[in-house]
């Protein structure tokens, strides 16, 4: 299983919409929130992804197409 950290940036449209839980559904993908930041006009969110490289890859292109803005992060956010 491949592991990625990730950052989510939601335009205010996407801020009350499920996408992080749709993501898990739709591509198998394990998401843990590490870190995140919502209000009701913005937000943004720090995940580990785990599972098959393909499904992590094709659940990005969604998340992307959908319109969040995803990077990449290092390290571990919680511990530093």
């Amino acid at each position: 299983m491949a592991k990625r950290r990730v950052m989510f940036t939601f335009p205010p449209e996407l801020v009350t919409e499920p996408v992080i839980y749709n993501l898990g559904q739709k591509f198998k993908v394990i998401t843990n929130i590490r870190r995140a930041d919502i209000t009701e006009d913005r937000g943004w969110v720090v995940l580990e992804l785990e599972g098959r490289e393909e499904d992590i890859e094709q659940g990005i292109a969604w998340v992307t197409a959908k319109g969040v803005r995803v990077d990449p992060v290092g390290g571990d956010i919680v511990t530093g």
